[in-house]
């Protein structure tokens, strides 16, 4: 770590999240300085004699433009070490995963992001691991899955049917049972929650989604503020070639800048949609953590600082009427993905991987930060237009 990131992340619990994101990863403040680092394009760097620890040497183990993105990450998750970027979430979540013993057991939930679970069943498939799925939302159901267990993964809300963990009370009961504990926060982003300061371990991101924010880049990241883990993580990042490429991650550090204001619109939106979407006659069902009657409602205003940007819908009519919803539509961007400057839309269950739990009908929603009322009229004519 350098001398500057070390300065930034003792200083960091002193400026308020928003601050951070326009104010991290910056260059030194020297005359004719730049105010934003710059891309560095090489492939490797020069050096003379044994290569140590820290050295940059070549391009698969470190890159300069990686340093104010990782710095900036961890200043957020509020990590004492800066972040790791990847070439994907998935590239992430396979780093974090390989953190657990061959033929360990990993206990995840049931709704959890599509990748990350197929990954898991494809290594208990080949034997690396046993796979236990648990109702993340049932923290007596979960702790009962912990006997024996070298990891517990939380999603909170999960994807797509955005159930509630307890966090800091799986955190613990997981420690007790001598298992490692990996939160995926792409969802709630940092602005959102900070595992960390639950008892989380690792932290994984989809830096797609909501950190870089444009719907134009494909990274991801870890964060953690043990020395132990994250050189483990770093070794399998340089080993199996999961490396950012340098434009991407200075884009979405700049996507980093606008993320407090992205949020705040696109949750203030969010809320409101929810609320009409509760009344319209061709909805069967709405989750949305932010919904006083919603099942994860006490214990997310509990612990998170904000309820979010998505929606989960179910459509009256099953699966035939979500799809003509989705045909219906004009403004909203039928798309998976989500966390963007757009709304986008999708029915979950078009992914053949996609649990059976996940009703046919479901629409995700990641609401975007067009107009609200736009936003709202497109959807009520859509379901209008479904005649359902």
């Amino acid at each position: 770590m350098t001398d500057a990131s070390s300065r930034d992340l003792q200083h960091a619990e002193h400026l308020a999240p928003d601050t951070v994101v326009v104010s991290a990863g910056r260059p030194p403040r020297d005359h004719d300085a730049p105010v934003n680092p710059p891309v560095v394009l090489s492939s490797t760097f020069f050096g003379r004699g044994e290569v140590v620890q820290g050295d940059r040497a070549y391009g698969r183990y470190s890159n300069p433009t990686w340093d104010p993105f990782e710095e900036t990450l961890a200043e957020l998750e509020g990590a004492a070490l800066p972040g790791l970027v990847f070439a994907s979430g998935l590239a992430a979540v396979s780093a974090a995963l390989s953190l657990i013993p061959s033929g360990g057991v990993l206990v995840m939930p049931r709704h959890s992001y599509q990748g990350s679970l197929a990954m898991a069943e494809q290594l208990a498939q080949r034997g690396e691991l046993q796979l236990r799925t648990v109702d993340i939302a049932d923290t007596d159901a979960v702790r009962a899955q912990l006997g024996g267990a070298d990891m517990l993964w939380l999603e909170s809300p999960t994807n797509p049917m955005l159930e509630i963990a307890e966090v800091e009370a799986l955190a613990s009961a997981a420690h007790q049972a001598g298992a490692l504990v990996v939160a995926d926060n792409t969802f709630s982003t940092p602005l959102g929650q900070r595992p960390l300061a639950a008892g989380v371990d690792v932290v994984v991101h989809s830096v797609t989604k909501y950190l870089a924010g444009h719907s134009d880049v494909v990274l991801g990241a870890v964060v953690t503020s043990s020395e132990e883990l994250r050189s483990k993580l770093l070794v399998h990042r340089s080993l199996h070639g999961a490396i950012a490429g340098p434009f991407e991650t200075w884009l979405a550090l700049r996507g980093v800048r606008t993320m407090a204001l992205r949020i705040e619109r696109s949750q203030a939106t969010a809320g409101e949609l929810a609320r009409k979407l509760q009344q319209h006659p061709a909805v069967e069902a709405v989750r949305y953590p932010g919904l006083p009657d919603d099942p994860g409602h006490a214990r997310a205003a509990a612990q998170m600082d904000g309820f979010g940007s998505i929606i989960a819908i179910q459509v009256k009519g099953g699966g035939a009427a979500a799809d003509k919803v989705i045909d219906a539509l004009r403004l909203w961007l039928p798309a998976t993905s989500l966390g963007g400057v757009e709304s986008l839309i999708e029915r979950r269950r078009r992914h053949v991987n996609e649990p059976d739990s996940v009703p046919e009908n479901l629409l995700r929603l990641s609401v975007g930060i067009e107009n609200p009322a736009d936003l709202w009229a497109d959807l009520d004519q859509a379901l209008i237009a479904a005649d359902v």
